[in-house]
């Protein structure tokens, strides 16, 4: 079989995994959001004759170096041996996509384009005259519906013939006599030195003129560097003199008149735009005013219905535990391995998967919001927030937003930031976000002490993470990261109808980390917590006298200015920094080891807080240090251990001052 290296590229939001999930059988999540793929997935599947390797690129609008993933993207382009590059285009926005097209086409890549999303053209009264704009750019274009894998078939044999036939994509495009001759004239100087022949030296001359750093650096190695920056300042200087404004803005007015000449010529538009149903729904969701109030019901809404649906599931599970525990046990002898598996291992784990429902449940109304739209909004709505207060713009929400399901993709997504000193801030933000790991802790103190007003204690510690995010960014923004955000520009997308198919699979996958998490991370630390409760240096059987008890019993003053300095409490905090769902798997182990096993976690939580040291608890877990993976993240995104500890040192005094403010304020107040 002959071997294709396919690359996928385009905007955000036109489709691209959709069609990479369709021809790989890859389960890659589709998110209805700008910046979802924040770093190129591959997948290989056969057509024919041919097997092919396909690569799905970040999804971005220019292919300059201001981005990691406008980086990636442009990397795979020019540096890798990729065979075809199929552009996958929003018809319904054509206008808006043939910017990165253009840009592709510099490259001289080899390009065939996926027209996606041709329902929402024609609902918008856009007729594409499809052999036309294939003529006008010079490569195919072929219309598909990436749901329906129609135009696929069409697609993949276009790709075929595009591989043996591989055209440069540059030749036809037209800046106007004047900044061409001017181009040809440094692209003339540029090909005197056949190292920088790798690309066409168009682009090279355009990114030159644009003050392109990547690019820069790489000419800057030539021996005739001298001589082509000469002609640059020459070609840049003309260019100020006759159009008044910077080589970047008459390079991008050039490439967008080449656009409108395409649209002009190939498609058919009415005077005036109708005005859609995302429009109108826009009108009141994205309202300044009506937009935080929405989120918050919203919010509060999804949680209350998490928990309504969740509760009879979690009593059947957990009555499920207990009785394998009670069959057990009288098999085993009472003896050492009865107590392990019994009460270490069942008690543990089976404590933690009591709240599986309340997970599932959570991932779905998270999922059917991301794949409507709605949490594009959300971010868009809260830009004006976050600059005022924070002077960092709402394209940092999406991660916090991410974060909410898991700290480690939400610390990847900041992959999408231009600002080196943004992205870095986004990262020591995503820690204070409720991931779904934290969420067997407000199960257990929320049923223990709020049971009539679960939803809203659940909104409640949601917006205390957002809230304390915002102050500890603020006072970060003017301390460790000083200077001016970029703008905030973000792409809202239609609002759609998520696909159940799309909806469940996603939820599968995260609670599948989650099952996984139980199997591996909170099993061993429950064998290991089971094993320190069982080890007595002193001998005697006291529980507080065991190595755990030992540990926590010296370490808990600490935590009493908070509310809950008991030696429990201190050994499940220091068990949560490997995962936050161990915290609960420790209840559940110490469970055990009261006198009466039939307490349970609940009634050892209601013996050791009150209702205002239990909600200071669950402040103190909701920020302080998150798992050994987002930690891991947060390294491997710097290739520094030095802004992971950073991290370390800010969510842990955070979570000390909010606690401890909360626990001593509360008290004040009468709520002891």
């Amino acid at each position: 079989m002959e071997k294709l290296i396919v690359g996928l590229a385009g905007n955000p939001n036109v489709g691209k995994t959709t069609v990479f999930n369709q021809l790989t059988g890859m389960r890659q999540h589709v998110g209805n959001w700008p910046g979802k793929t924040v770093e190129r997935a591959e997948g290989h599947f056969e057509h024919g004759d041919y097997e092919y390797d396909l690569v799905d690129l970040p999804g971005n609008y220019a292919l300059s170096a201001h981005s990691i993933e406008e980086i990636v993207s442009r990397d795979f382009i020019v540096d890798d041996d990729s065979d075809v590059i199929v552009n996958v285009v929003d018809a319904s926005n054509l206008e808006r996509n043939l910017y990165l097209t253009v840009q592709m086409m510099e490259l001289g890549a080899n390009l065939v384009m996926a027209l996606n999303m041709n329902d929402f053209a024609k609902k918008k009264e856009h007729f594409i005259n499809i052999g036309l704009m294939s003529t006008l750019l010079g490569f195919p274009v072929i219309e598909i519906d990436a749901k329906s894998k129609t135009g696929f078939e069409e697609l993949l044999t276009t790709v075929e013939m595009a591989s043996k036939n591989p055209r440069d994509t540059s030749e036809k495009l037209s800046y106007g006599n004047d900044i061409k001759g001017h181009l040809m004239d440094l692209q003339n100087v540029i090909e005197q030195d056949d190292s920088l022949l790798g690309v066409p030296s168009i682009w090279t001359a355009i990114k030159l003129l644009e003050k392109d750093t990547i690019v820069m650096e790489k000419v800057q190695k030539s021996p005739i560097s001298s001589q082509i920056f000469a002609e640059v300042d020459k070609v840049s200087t003309h260019l100020r003199d006759v159009y008044k404004e910077s080589p970047e803005e008459v390079i991008a007015n050039s490439r967008y008149a080449f656009i409108d000449g395409l649209m002009e010529e190939a498609v058919k538009r009415p005077a005036v735009e109708k005005e859609t149903l995302t429009d109108k729904i826009d009108k009141v969701v994205t309202n300044r005013v009506l937009a935080p109030f929405i989120f918050i019901i919203i919010m509060f809404t999804m949680f209350q219905l998490t928990f309504t649906i969740g509760a009879p599931f979690q009593e059947l599970i957990d009555a499920a535990f207990c009785g394998l525990a009670s069959w057990l046990y009288p098999y085993l002898g009472g003896g050492l391995l009865s107590s392990l598996i019994c009460k270490g291992i069942i008690g543990g784990v089976g404590g933690v998967l009591t709240f599986l429902p309340i997970i599932i449940l959570i991932f779905l109304f998270l999922s059917i919001l991301e794949d409507s739209g709605y949490l594009a909004r959300a971010a868009f709505t809260l830009d004006i927030v976050m600059h005022k207060i924070v002077g960092l713009h709402g394209k940092a929400f999406i991660p916090m937003i991410l974060g909410f399901g898991c700290g480690v993709p939400a610390i990847m997504a900041t992959r999408t930031m231009e600002n080196e000193g943004d992205r870095m801030l986004a990262m020591m933000l995503v820690p204070f976000m409720s991931c779904t790991a934290r969420l067997p802790i407000y199960g257990v103190f929320i049923a223990a002490f709020f049971s009539e007003n679960q939803g809203l204690m659940l909104v409640l510690i949601y917006l205390l993470g957002i809230v304390v995010a915002l102050v500890v960014a603020a006072i970060l923004k003017r301390t460790m990261f000083k200077g001016l955000s970029t703008p905030f520009v973000m792409e809202l997308p239609s609002y759609k109808i998520p696909s159940v198919k799309g909806v469940l699979l996603h939820t599968w996958e995260k609670v599948k980390g989650f099952l996984k998490k139980a199997g591996t991370i909170i099993l061993a630390f429950s064998v290991v917590l089971w094993v320190l409760q069982n080890v007595f240096p002193w001998g005697g059987t006291d529980p507080q006298m065991s190595l755990l008890g030992i540990l926590g019993t010296f370490l808990s003053p600490i935590f009493a200015p908070l509310g809950f300095g008991t030696w429990q409490a201190t050994v499940a905090i220091i068990a949560g920094l490997a995962a936050k769902e161990v915290v609960v798997a420790t209840f559940g182990t110490l469970a055990g080891m009261e006198e009466d096993d039939e307490e349970g976690i609940t009634q050892v939580i209601q013996n050791s807080f009150t209702p205002l040291s239990a909600f200071s608890f669950m402040a103190f877990a909701l920020l302080y240090t998150p798992c050994v993976a987002s930690i891991g993240a947060i390294k491997n995104e710097t290739n520094s251990y030095k802004w992971a500890m950073t991290m370390c040192a800010i969510t842990l005094v955070t979570a000390y001052i909010v606690s401890f403010l909360i626990f001593q304020i509360g008290g004040l107040a009468g709520f002891g």
